[in-house]
C-alpha cells in the first residue's frame, strides 16, 4: 500500500474519531496494528495530523473565537469567563502530561490496552447516560467552576490510549450536570489548547527525527488535509446526533469495536 493511500486512511480515521467519544489515538493504534503498518514510522504522522482537526474547530466556530478575542480586548465578562473556563480545564492535563509523558508514550504501542479501554469506556458511557441528571442549557462561559475543574481532571484519564479525550470531557461534563450540547462544545473548545500543546510537545521531542521519519511531508500534508475536511463534517453531525439520541450509540460502538479488536489481536 502506498504512503499516500495510508495517509488518506489514517487521515479519515483521525477526522472521524477525534471529536467523537471513541478515542482517535486508540483507533490510530488499532489501525496501525491490525493493518500491519510500521507503528514507529507513522507515530509522528499520527500526532501532526491532529492539527488538521484543530483547524476544523477553529473554522466551524470562528465567530465564537472572534467574539471571545474581541471581548477580551474590551475585558467583557462573558469573554473573560469563557477563556478562564477553558484555561482552567486545560491546566490539569498540561501538568500531568509533562509529568507522565514517557509513561504515556510506553502505552501508545499497546493495542490490547486500547481494546480494553474501549470496552470499559463504553460501559462508563452507558452508566452516565443511565444515572446522570440532565443539566440546564447554558453556554461554555456559564459552566460552574466546580464542573470546569472536574472536566479538567477527567481529561487526564484520556492519556491512557483508548479512553478518549472527547469522551472523558463530554461525559465528565454531563455527569457533573452540564447539558449535553454545552458539554460537547466545551470539549471542542478545550481540544484546541490540549491537542495543540500535545502536538507541539511531541513534535519538539522528535524534532531530530523529522528528517528521517520515513513518511514524507507530502503524506503528512495529505493526512492533515483529510483529517481537517472529515472533522468539519463529523463535528456538525455529532452535535445533531447527540441532541437526538444521546451517547448510547457511541457506547455500544466502543464495546463492540473493543471486543472485536481483542479477538483479532489474540488471533493474530
Amino acid at each position: 500500500m502506498s504512503d499516500l493511500l495510508t495517509a488518506v486512511i489514517l487521515g479519515v480515521v483521525e477526522g472521524v474519531t477525534e471529536f467523537l467519544p471513541v478515542s482517535s489515538t486508540g483507533h490510530l493504534i488499532l489501525a496501525t496494528r491490525l493493518l500491519g503498518y510500521d507503528a514507529e514510522r507513522w507515530a509522528l504522522f499520527n500526532v501532526v495530523i491532529q492539527l488538521g482537526a484543530i483547524v476544523a474547530i477553529l473554522v466551524l466556530y470562528w465567530r465564537t473565537f472572534l467574539t471571545v478575542l474581541t471581548g477580551l480586548f474590551r475585558w467583557q465578562d462573558g469573554a473573560v469567563r469563557f477563556t478562564r473556563n477553558i484555561l482552567l480545564a486545560f491546566i490539569p492535563a498540561a501538568i500531568v502530561g509533562l509529568l507522565v509523558h514517557k509513561q504515556v508514550e510506553a502505552l501508545l504501542g499497546n493495542a490490547e490496552v486500547v481494546a480494553v479501554a474501549l470496552i470499559v469506556g463504553g460501559v462508563a458511557i452507558l452508566a452516565v447516560e443511565r444515572f446522570a441528571r440532565p443539566g440546564q442549557s447554558r453556554g461554555v462561559a456559564d459552566v460552574p467552576l466546580p464542573a470546569v475543574v472536574g472536566i479538567g481532571l477527567v481529561q487526564c484519564l484520556a492519556m491512557v490510549p483508548g479512553v478518549s479525550r472527547s469522551g472523558a470531557t463530554i461525559l465528565g461534563g454531563v455527569a457533573l450536570g452540564v447539558e449535553r450540547r454545552t458539554a460537547a462544545e466545551f470539549s471542542f473548545f478545550l481540544a484546541v489548547p490540549t491537542l495543540l500543546g500535545a502536538s507541539v510537545m511531541e513534535i519538539w521531542s522528535k524534532r531530530h527525527a523529522l528528517a528521517g521519519t520515513g513518511v514524507g511531508w507530502d503524506a503528512i500534508g495529505v493526512g492533515t488535509l483529510v483529517a481537517f475536511v472529515v472533522a468539519l463534517v463529523v463535528v456538525r453531525g455529532f452535535v445533531t446526533l447527540v441532541g437526538r439520541h444521546g451517547f448510547g450509540p457511541f457506547a455500544w460502538y466502543r464495546i463492540v469495536t473493543g471486543a472485536v479488536a481483542l479477538i483479532a489481536l489474540r488471533a493474530a
